[in-house]
């Protein structure tokens, strides 16, 4: 499926929630892989606030594209935001939705 760059240029960004582990399967712990680095992904939320509208959004990012510390209420640049739309079935019952991957997230301050 193709994906979509965001351009947040005229937005204001902050973490909601601090970065987590994204995991493949909950029940083992299996954490997500990027498979062209090979690096772990987490996955942080955003406030983002434009146009005066603010959305949470749920961004996907390598281990290795955010600092130390990343705590809720900082300021954040995003680098690389794009966006993807998704569909599954899942217990016959389709669920779908947008999925947001960012290269990384540094601070603003």
């Amino acid at each position: 499926m193709p994906s979509f760059k965001i351009d947040l240029s005229s937005a204001v960004v902050f973490v909601a929630t601090a970065p987590m582990p994204k995991l493949v399967n909950q029940k083992t712990g299996e954490r997500a892989i990027d498979r062209e680095t090979g690096a772990g992904l987490s996955t942080v939320g955003l406030l983002v606030s434009d146009e005066g509208e603010g959305n949470l959004w749920q961004v996907t990012i390598p281990e290795t594209g955010f600092p130390e510390g990343l705590a809720p209420g900082t300021p954040v640049k995003v680098v690389g935001l794009k966006a993807r739309d998704w569909e599954n079935e899942f217990n016959g019952q389709k669920r779908h939705g947008i999925s947001f991957r960012a290269v990384a997230i540094t601070s603003a301050v």
